[in-house]
């Protein structure tokens, strides 16, 4: 069985997620800077077994793509050409930010390890593979 690996896009960081074997619990992975990303995303497929990536889909309030989805298609299509056998899907991922902050203040973290903008990143991740995940059921 794979797992299921999500993405929180960014042009300097992407927050990484990533399942159980049986699917059922999301995790914070890592962050890492985007123009390391495709490498470690191929040496990590090597490593796991992943069956299916699910990257953040940003959207408007009125539903619309954002901005940044200029950024992201072409990093799809990369992505695409080099692990071609991995499916994507997309998944809205509004208000994942300002959600993971609040888990953060909730959880305790002091306000300097809020800023930490890695840490916020791959809680995003998180929220937008725990989402999918509940989404599927």
């Amino acid at each position: 069985m794979g797992r299921i690996l999500a993405l929180d896009y960014g042009t300097k960081r992407i927050g990484l997620a990533v399942t159980d074997p049986l699917k059922i619990i999301a995790t914070a992975l890592c962050t890492i800077p985007t123009h390391e990303s495709i490498d470690f995303l191929l040496n990590y497929s090597l490593k796991e077994s992943i069956e299916l990536m699910v990257v953040g889909l940003p959207k408007k309030m009125n539903g619309e793509p954002s901005e940044s989805e200029m950024h992201i298609i072409p990093y799809i299509k990369k992505l695409q050409s080099k692990l071609p056998n991995l499916p994507i899907v997309r998944f809205d991922e509004r208000f994942t930010t300002k959600m993971a902050i609040s888990s953060m203040i909730e959880g305790g973290y002091k306000k300097k390890d809020r800023q930490d903008k890695k840490r916020l990143d791959s809680i995003s991740a998180t929220l937008i593979l725990q989402a999918y995940l509940l989404s599927t059921q």
